[in-house]
């Protein structure tokens, strides 16, 4: 059975990727750029004993994600996507009076946008093969909101009520769609955020790890999990729920 994990070449993309190998799916390592980090993520997976395949597109291009994914299926006609985790994200960070259109339309385009593109592309044929998993890599700030995130919590708010709805288009097909809203996470996304004065606020005392999400996501992806549907569920320490 195969697995889609956008952005996997690094941080938390790549430990759901190893982790669903782990689970015995051949893993599909969608990345857009950085080559020798993808690499590294196959070769971490085979190294483990696991099945897993590059597939380079940039998922905030609807025409990349069309070619790519139909290219797949013709290339795999006896298989599917059975399950898919769209985790490829980006932050361009400032106040919103000093925020550009272009970092606002990136932002949104990257961590909203792809999740239509790709999403929409994979689902017809998990209705035909009555079942489907997508998990949807939400965060804290799509919750709550954060200041100097408008435009990241924009994206993860709207990614948190497309979860919502979905799942209650695609239930009946035996397909689930939830949502992960990890906290801070010791990932590059954190890079150059006060560790030390964050952890005082966070009940756990610490950062979470990417290893923890992709528990959290295997489990989703399970067929244990087939009762859960149009959920986020927050793993953040107990810093907001």
């Amino acid at each position: 059975m195969y697995a889609l994990v956008t952005g996997a070449s690094r941080g938390i993309g790549r430990a759901i990727a190893m982790r669903l190998a782990q689970d015995g799916f051949q893993v599909i390592i969608n990345y857009r750029s950085n080559d020798a980090e993808a690499e590294h993520t196959l070769a971490a997976i085979q190294e483990a004993g696991g099945q897993a395949e590059l597939l380079k597109f940039d998922v905030s291009d609807a025409e990349a994600v069309e070619q790519n994914l139909t290219a797949w299926q013709a290339a795999h006609p006896d298989d599917y996507i059975a399950v898919l985790v769209n985790n490829a994200g980006v932050r361009k960070d400032e106040l919103m009076v000093f925020l550009g259109n272009e970092d606002f339309e990136n932002v949104l385009k990257t961590n909203l946008f792809s999740f239509f593109y790709v999403t929409k592309a994979l689902v017809p044929t998990m209705i035909r093969h009555r079942f489907g998993r997508i998990v949807n890599m939400a965060s804290l700030s799509g919750l709550k909101g954060l200041p100097g995130q408008t435009n990241y919590s924009a994206s993860k708010g709207g990614l948190i009520a497309a979860t919502k709805a979905l799942a209650q288009e695609v239930a009946k097909k035996k397909i689930t769609v939830n949502a992960v809203a990890p906290g801070f996470v010791k990932t590059d996304m954190v890079d150059g955020l006060p560790e030390d004065q964050l952890k005082m606020m966070i009940p756990a005392g610490r950062f979470g790890e990417p290893e923890e999400v992709a528990s959290l996501v295997s489990f989703l992806c399970s067929k244990q999990a087939s009762y859960i549907t149009g959920e986020c569920i927050n793993i953040n320490g107990g810093l907001y729920s």
